[in-house]
């Protein structure tokens, strides 16, 4: 703070034709005492520990969230259990004994050899219907295998206002999902009609019904309720009556659905980043089941290509 030393000057008017001035006090400038700054130094997160990459195969959708996580860790090691001559339990052996801090698990089959298997805590992705392989430990977490919801549901209206009524169908398991679907729905003014089934038979059946009521069809992506031939019925129905499809995968749009929501790999492997990071500062028991994603990627008939945060 700035010290200021003020100088006073008093005049008086003469009178009878004299001028008296007082003597005026000495000015002086103003000294310099302003305090030293201070540097803040923000401290760098502390380097990424070793993982190891379990990759289920090397399709697409798996191999591209490894290729993100490589570019992110400078210590890793990968592992495709669909390539790898080697059965996953002497891949775990390895990994155990290596000098790795978590195991990275990309797909279903991966998952599954990794919780079973591994002494490290585990962080899987890509696996829709978790609940049903035991999957969520006191030494595993896992990442959203879809997109947010609300984010979905927002796209959607975007390219196609006219909706107002919706269906899906989803299988048994899923109540968070469903609530969370719900929810959106609401948010967006939309009516949802959602059904749960036990069967792709029963699927066909349910969506055969309520396709007279809806203007949209909203589809995850359950296989234990959604057979390739099933869905392939559902799109061709759906196209005879013009009720536009969203799907959860992009190639699905060559089987004529209308709108594609996806997730995206580099905020796929951001998000196991934030996790193995809350892993290293001895934190998992903080981080929620299922952590959520943010990113959408929007693509339509006409390849319309939009990656939304």
């Amino acid at each position: 703070m700035k010290l200021m030393r003020c100088a006073i000057v008093v005049a008086a008017v003469g009178i009878s034709g004299c001028s008296i001035l007082a003597p005026q006090a000495d000015v002086h400038e103003p000294e310099d005492v302003s305090e030293p700054k201070v540097t803040v130094k923000v401290p760098e997160p502390p380097r990424l520990p070793p993982i190891s990459i379990v990759l289920t195969s090397s399709r697409p959708d798996y191999a591209d969230v490894a290729r993100e996580l490589t570019g992110r860790f400078d210590n890793y090691e990968i592992y495709d259990l669909d390539n790898d001559d080697r059965p996953p339990v002497t891949i775990l052996r390895l990994i155990n004994d290596s000098d790795s801090t978590a195991v990275v698990a990309i797909g279903l089959r991966a998952a599954q050899s990794s919780v079973a298997m591994s002494t490290n805590p585990v962080v899987f992705s890509q696996v829709f219907n978790y609940q049903d392989h035991d999957l969520l430990t006191d030494n595993s977490r896992g990442v959203a295998a879809i997109a947010p919801l609300a984010a979905q549901i927002a796209a959607w209206k975007k390219i196609d206002p006219s909706i107002t009524r919706i269906g899906a169908v989803i299988g048994e398991g899923h109540e968070d999902l469903i609530t969370e679907a719900e929810l959106a729905a609401q948010q967006h003014g939309l009516e949802l009609r959602l059904h749960v089934t036990s069967s792709d038979r029963e699927t066909l059946y349910v969506f055969k019904r309520m396709i007279r009521d809806i203007d949209g069809f909203w589809l995850f992506p359950d296989n234990r309720i959604l057979s390739r031939n099933a869905l392939q019925q559902i799109v061709a129905e759906a196209n005879r009556r013009h009720v536009p499809i969203l799907v959860p995968r992009e190639w699905m749009l060559q089987m004529g659905a209308s709108i594609s929501v996806s997730t995206v790999a580099s905020d796929i492997a951001r998000t196991i980043t934030d996790v193995i990071r809350q892993i290293q500062a001895g934190k998992l028991a903080q981080v929620p089941p299922i952590s959520p994603l943010s990113e959408i990627l929007v693509q339509t008939k006409d390849s319309l290509r939009v990656v939304q945060r």
